[in-house]
């Protein structure tokens, strides 16, 4: 029996969409899963721990159309003590933007990580409106594609999928500007703050990544 290690890279792992996604393929996924958080403490020991899976799911969100810089330095602790037994890489990745094809860099920088570590690719899944979908009545359409990727990856047939929210590009600009005002709202910020650079250090002052 295949047992499959899903990493979450996201910088907010505890609480983050990519956990919530993490779980719903472990629901769908036949064999034994096993779920780690990546932090900036456990890059040596998830290194060692590869080493007893055949697979291995990389779920994270899109930062500045690449991978999290935590998620990054993981991989270059990685390629520096490889594990002796290499899995198979599958990858989960959503992002904000209605387009799920705005994934693609991050996804060419993971394969390019994979050729040239001797790593083979698995099943790919690029969600698009990743941030809100499992929020909407549209939740169903990830967690279809998330069953999808997990029997994929249990059957060995390999493929990539992609899902996002049935919207217009300005449908999806209203309800991502109503949904951002009102969650400004909650901290007191205004939607007129938001606009500014002044955002960011209030988002720093107050310890939010």
């Amino acid at each position: 029996m295949e047992k499959i290690l899903i990493l979450n890279g996201s910088p907010r792992a505890p609480k983050s969409n990519s956990k919530r996604y993490a779980e719903i393929f472990m629901k769908h996924y036949p064999h034994e899963a096993v779920y780690r958080s990546v932090t900036p403490r456990n890059h040596l020991s998830l290194c060692k721990e590869i080493d007893d899976y055949t697979q291995v799911l990389f779920v994270f969100p899109l930062y500045a159309d690449a991978l999290p810089s935590g998620f990054l330095q993981f991989l270059k602790t990685l390629e520096a003590y490889p594990p002796a037994r290499k899995p198979l890489i599958s990858i989960l990745i959503n992002c904000g933007f209605l387009e799920h094809e705005q994934n693609e860099m991050a996804i060419r920088m993971i394969q390019l990580f994979c050729r040239r570590n001797g790593y083979s690719m698995g099943s790919i899944l690029m969600l698009g409106s990743g941030e809100a979908i499992l929020d909407t009545p549209f939740k169903y359409i990830a967690t279809r594609k998330i069953r999808q990727l997990a029997q994929s990856i249990a059957s060995g047939h390999y493929r990539t999928l992609t899902g996002t929210m049935p919207l217009s590009k300005t449908l999806f600009r209203m309800a991502a500007e109503i949904y951002w005002t009102r969650y400004g709202k909650r901290f007191g910020t205004s939607k007129r703050q938001m606009q500014t650079m002044e955002i960011e250090k209030t988002r720093f002052s107050q310890g939010v990544q």
